[in-house]
């Protein structure tokens, strides 16, 4: 299973969720549900996911380390402030409130539960290898940090 480690680009995790999300709503109209003002609540959602994961590029590009998620060995600074002192990986975070954003707006059951699929991956074959080169790069310094802010919020 490491062979899947750190090499699909998060983005891009979420752009096949995102697909997925909206093919299986297709599959299954007898599951729509209304939800009230579902337009507006789905772009605030995703508004609020992308200025999450904007402000954790920035923060990175701040602090002059790599946002390359597929190299987190390359890292050269632990970054712990700002929306770090919150969650620990903003960008994941972010894409998370645009897919549930999404979620709303296709107002079907399905497409919901592939969140938590997204959740998975995303802790085993993204954030777990990050984890261990950060802490292999960083040690005691970020096993603070894991203690006090959580992976996701």
């Amino acid at each position: 299973m490491r062979s899947l480690e750190l090499k699909v680009p998060p983005p891009a995790v979420a752009l096949v969720t995102a697909v997925l999300m909206w093919l299986v709503s297709q599959a299954a109209p007898v599951l729509d549900f209304n939800i009230p003002a579902r337009s507006l609540i789905a772009a605030i959602l995703a508004a609020a996911g992308v200025i999450v994961a904007i402000t954790g590029v920035a923060t990175f590009a701040r602090a002059k380390t790599t946002v390359n998620p597929t190299t987190p060995q390359s890292s050269s600074t632990l970054v712990s402030w700002g929306i770090y002192t919150v969650t620990r990986n903003p960008m994941y975070l972010g894409l998370l409130l645009v897919l549930t954003g999404w979620a709303i707006f296709l107002s079907n059951v399905l497409p919901f539960l592939l969140l938590p699929a997204y959740i998975f991956y995303m802790n085993r074959f993204q954030i777990a290898p990050e984890e261990r080169a950060l802490t292999s790069l960083f040690g005691s310094q970020y096993a603070a940090y894991r203690s006090r802010v959580r992976r996701w919020i």
